[in-house]
């Protein structure tokens, strides 16, 4: 991941309704959420969320898929994980013995996604 991308992805998280729906969908897995179901248990409108939601999408965190009449949201783990990887490449000044578990278990886990 470039400074750029990470970035833009550091920016879709600084708002508090934006990395609250972040952590929501990252709960709830690769099934994700209807976009309606995210507002409502935030309170926020629809139209507003829509536009949080385009944010995180537009930042590689999130991604969408229709499902009839809902689209569904779904965290980006790929994206995640390269944000995740960015922060900690050069922890420790590369010193793997140090941070190298940490960073085989960020860059390795494969909790969420479907093989």
């Amino acid at each position: 991941m470039d400074i750029n991308t990470a970035t833009r992805s550091f920016g879709a998280l600084s708002q508090e309704t934006r990395l609250h729906v972040f952590r929501m969908l990252i709960r709830a897995g690769q099934n994700g959420m209807p976009a309606g179901e995210i507002a409502n248990a935030l309170g926020t409108p629809h139209n507003t969320m829509s536009s949080h939601l385009s944010i995180l999408a537009s930042a590689g965190l999130v991604t969408s898929r229709r499902e009839g009449r809902s689209i569904i949201y779904s965290a980006d783990y790929g994206g995640t994980r390269a944000l995740l990887g960015f922060l900690v490449e050069d922890c420790c000044q590369g010193t793997p013995e140090v941070c190298g578990p940490l960073l085989d278990n960020v860059l390795a886990s494969d909790c969420c996604e479907a093989e």
